[in-house]
This record gives structure tokens, sequence and C-alpha cells, in this order.
């Protein structure tokens, strides 16, 4: 197997406040999945991500809160980044948009860019707020959508229905500071002139190819996400402003800028980029290796509200850039959505992850499994508190758990934690290793092709089939009459056992880790699965429950929690 680099992003969260269930299923667990996966098979993987610490979303919860900007996104920042790691999200590096690091690297690109004369400098009429005296950024606008009429739609974005607007399309438009209607005051920002890039970037998007190249393969993009923007390239692209009329945020590097910021979505991309530098200078790599190098594979992780900023305007400024790599997927999930209603956090309906963790304690993968189980890949799903628990119950505890607790059990029992070696086989035990052996294959097929509810479905699959293949020989019933038998049926189960204990370490890492213990399996990885992995003789540990059960009074307890938000 061919070794390859690859450079998995997640997108960099606001530091404005904690993060909930829908940002993990969107951006973070699909990540994380395919990382860990890549790993395991022996790829070079730099994963990164970071907490985007400018913007307006930010200096709106400062205001809100009355504290400095600087207050707000140290907080969250810890919060959020001691949450991923205690969920298991095992970023290579968590950085921060606000490190000296990144402004250095946003200005040099701004100035590259500028130097290349990408941008155009114009003048032209901006919302003002006359009771604040400031310009007003897109998030201090809010009205209704022109595309679906809900009221609350920001300046730059519909939370309703995801479309992502500009200030002037706003319906009866208001300042989010003052609540009053704001007006028109001329002000000057720098443009990036998208238009100019639609001959390259709708071959781009629709064929896979640049310059009549191939770049990727455009079939194994998601269809919301080539159909977005598809919509955006066949309406005509325009000119979108990359400055800011604020003081918090990375400074725009030129002459007449004073007061001026780079646009959160010129400026957080980057934070990509500069993460990777981070990460390489701590770890003894190049970082060019990871965005400048053609053999380098990029994807990016991100919910559909971002598809925009990823597939159209980041690309057109890497390759403005010149010498940086193009990404050859942007897997982007649909919604995640909450008992049958929209996460929100400004209603504070949501399930926070920093209090899951505090309420399920050593339980990350149940949270883990029901989120990839109903994960939205392709359309909005929803959350349920009854469904996670029955998945914990019916399919964690009942099929994968039991299936490992009885060959632990059994193995212990029998013959004191030594696992008994194969004898002859028969035509169903054939067929069972036969069938062993293809779920890697099939595991990985799912996973590369950005299919997580599949893959995850057919690991529950191995899980089946060890039950079926303990419950058609009832070896507890041949251990007196039939010791070899026995023996061999023990043997096929610990290595089924084994193959789940390594399969399982995308999705489930806790639990992988805790079965690997438990069977005293050291230095295995992917490619071992669907094998022989355990020898005659081998020593495995006393047996402990893998899952736990959820009882009802859990989940009613976080029923009445919602209710009470």
């Amino acid at each position: 197997m061919s070794i390859k680099r690859y450079t998995v992003t997640s997108a960099l969260p606001y530091a404005n406040g904690p993060l909930h269930i829908g940002h993990i299923a969107g951006a973070y667990l699909p990540a994380d999945i395919y990382v860990r996966y890549l790993k395991g098979k022996g790829h070079d993987v730099a994963f990164v991500c970071g907490s985007d610490e400018h913007g307006a979303a930010i200096t709106l919860r400062a205001k809100k809160d009355g504290v400095p900007p600087q207050e707000i996104v140290d907080k969250y920042h810890n919060i959020n980044k001691k949450a991923f790691s205690d969920f298991g999200i095992d970023f290579s590096i968590y950085h921060r948009t606000s490190d000296k690091l990144h402004h250095e690297t946003a200005q040099d690109f701004f100035k590259t860019l500028e130097e290349k004369n990408v941008f155009t400098k114009k003048t032209a009429e901006q919302f003002y707020d006359e009771e604040n005296n400031q310009f007003l950024a897109d998030r201090y606008i809010s009205g209704e959508c022109p595309k679906c009429n809900a009221d609350g739609a920001y300046g730059d974005q519909c939370e309703k229905c995801g479309s992502a607007l500009s200030p002037e399309e706003l319906i009866n438009p208001t300042s989010t500071l003052s609540g009053k209607t704001p007006i028109k005051k001329e002000t000057s920002h720098w443009y990036l002139p998208m238009q100019k890039h639609e001959e390259w970037l709708k071959p781009w998007i629709e064929n896979g190819t640049i310059n009549g190249k191939n770049h990727h393969d455009p079939k194994t993009w998601r269809s919301q996400v080539i159909g977005q923007c598809k919509s955006w390239i066949d309406g005509g692209l325009q000119a979108r402003a990359m400055t800011r009329d604020l003081d918090w945020g990375v400074k725009v590097p030129v002459k007449d800028a004073y007061g001026k910021v780079l646009y959160v979505w010129l400026d957080a991309p980057i934070g990509y980029i500069s993460a990777t530098k981070q990460w390489a200078a701590d770890n003894n790599k190049n970082w060019e290796d990871y965005w400048k190098n053609e053999e380098t594979e990029l994807v990016h992780f991100i919910g559909k509200d971002n598809i925009v900023f990823h597939c159209i305007i980041f690309p057109i400024i890497l390759k403005a850039h010149e010498g940086y790599i193009l990404p050859t997927n942007v897997p982007a999930n649909e919604f995640l959505n909450l008992e049958g209603k929209k996460l929100s956090t400004s209603r504070n309906w949501a399930i926070w992850l920093h209090e899951y963790l505090e309420d399920f304690k050593e339980q990350e993968d149940a949270l883990r499994y029901a989120l990839c189980a109903t994960a939205p890949e392709s359309k909005d799903t929803d959350f349920t508190w009854a469904d996670f628990q029955a998945r914990n119950n019916n399919e964690l505890v009942a099929i994968f758990g039991n299936f490992i607790n009885r060959v632990v059990v059994l193995t212990n029992k029998y013959w004191e934690g030594v696992v008994p070696k194969c004898n002859t086989l028969e035509a169903y035990d054939e067929q069972v290793l036969e069938k062993l052996k293809a779920f890697p294959d099939k595991i990985s097929a799912s996973i590369e092709k950005y299919r997580f509810r599949e893959a995850l479905g057919e690991l529950m699959n191995l899980a089946r089939l060890g039950n079926k293949y303990l419950a058609d020989t009832e070896p507890w019933k041949l251990k007196k009459t039939d010791e070899k038998r026995t023996e061999t049926i023990m043997n096929i189960s610990m290595q089924i056992s084994a193959s789940l204990a390594v399969l399982s370490e995308p999705f489930m890492p806790f639990s992988s880790e805790k079965l690997k213990g438990l069977l005293n399996l050291d230095n295995v990885n992917w490619n071992d699965a669907g094998g022989i992995i355990i020898n005659d003789n081998h020593k495995i540990n006393p047996a402990t429950h893998l899952f736990n059960k959820i009882e009802d009074e859990q989940i009613e307890q976080q029923l009445e929690k919602l209710k009470q938000q």
C-alpha cells in the first residue's frame, strides 16, 4: 500500500460560545473518523483546526457581556479545546486566529494578493449605526431573509434556510446594536471580483478539472455541494468586500487602511495554513509539504452553511496567490435538528458538548455512535434523546457489547483467559472467516467515499456476525462433549473480537482502547483486521462491560433540562 499525505481541516468554530452536538455532527466527528482511519492505514495526516476569534460574532458577544473581546475568546477557546479533546477529536493542532503567527500569515497573504492586483479598491455605501457611530459588519445587521422570509436573518447568512446573503438583500434591515434602522454612509474597501474567476471555477466544480487537467473526481463530491456551487456560479458571481470597518481582527496591512480589518471569511480559512505552520514548527515538519505539494490531498469538513466559502472564495484566494493546492473534496454535511426543532444557540435549544461530557461520564462513544448513525450526510436529520438511548441500549450494549462479553467471559471461564487453538475447521467456520476477511475493505470503501453512516453500519454487521456465529454453534453446550470443537469456535470468536477492536477505533476510540485492553492487544492497526490477529495461548484479561446501559431516569433529566432552556 502506498503512503499518501493528507491535510484535513475542520471548520474553525467561533470562540463566542460553547460547542453543541450540531457542530460536532457537522464538521468534527466525520473529520475525526476519517483521520483516525487514514492514520490507522499508515498515511501521513495533518488534522488542523482552531478557534476563529475574529469577526462580528465575537464583538457582539463581548458587547452583550460587557467585557473585552479577548476575554470572550480566551474563555471559549479553552472550553472548546478541552471539550474536543475530552470527546476524542484528535486534532494534530488546535490553534487560534488571535495568535501572532496567524496575523502575520494572513497579512502576508493579503499583501501578496494586493501586489498581484487580485483586489479592487472601491468606495461604496454601507450600513451605519448613527447611535453607536460605527459601520455595521454583516452580523450587526438583521432583517427578513429574501429567500425564505424568515425574520432574524443576518447580513451574511440566514440561519433558517442556510442561504449566504449580503446586507443589501435583507428586507427591513435593523442594527443589532441599537435596534434602529441604519443609514447608508460611504466607506472604502478591498473587493474580491469573484466573477473574474468563473472561467476556471465552473469546470473545476463541475468536471474536477483545472486548465484541462484532472484534479479530482466530481462524482465523489456530495450533490448538495455541487448544487450550491453551481447555483452561485450560474447566478453570476459578484465582487465581495474582503475588508471590514472593525477594531477587532487582523489589521489590513496596507496604506490608508486605518480602522479596517480583514473580512473574517478571508482571515479564517488562512487559519488552516497558520495552524499547519505552527504544527510543523512544533514537530520538525515542512508545512509547505501539506499546502504546496501536488501529491497532498486537501479535504475540508464543514457544514452546508460554509460551502460557498470553502468551494468558491477560499479556492479563488489560494489559486490567485499561486503555489497552493486546492481541495480534492469538501464533504459538507446538512444540518442536525434536535427533538424536531432547529438547533439554536440564541434560543439555547441545544445539547452542549461540555455538559454532555459532565452528565454522561465515560460515555463519549455512546454519543459518537449516535451522532454518526444519524449523521446528516445527504439531508437534515433529527437527534432525539429517545433514539440516543435506544441506539446505546439496543445496539451498543445488546449487540456489540453482548458479543464481546460472551467471548471474554467464556474464555476466562473455560481456559482461565488463555485463548484456545483453532482445530479442524468446518464449512460454517470457513464461511464465517471468509466474511470476516471482507469487512475491513467494506468499511474502508464507505469511509473513503465519506459515507460514515454506512461504514458504521458495516462495523455493527461484523458484531452481528459474531453474535450469530455464537448463537448457531452454542459452544457452552459443546464444552463437556467436544472440547476441540469448542476451542475452534472460541478461537474464531476471538478473531472477530480482535477485528472489532481495530475497526471500531475511528468511530469509538475509547471503546476500542478498552477492548484492546480486554484482549491484551498491542501494536495492531487497520491492515491487521480481518485476519488472524490473536495467536494460540495468548492471554486475555478478565471481563468488564464494554458499554453501559442508559437508564430512563437519565433521559428524563435531559428532556427536562431542554424544557427549562
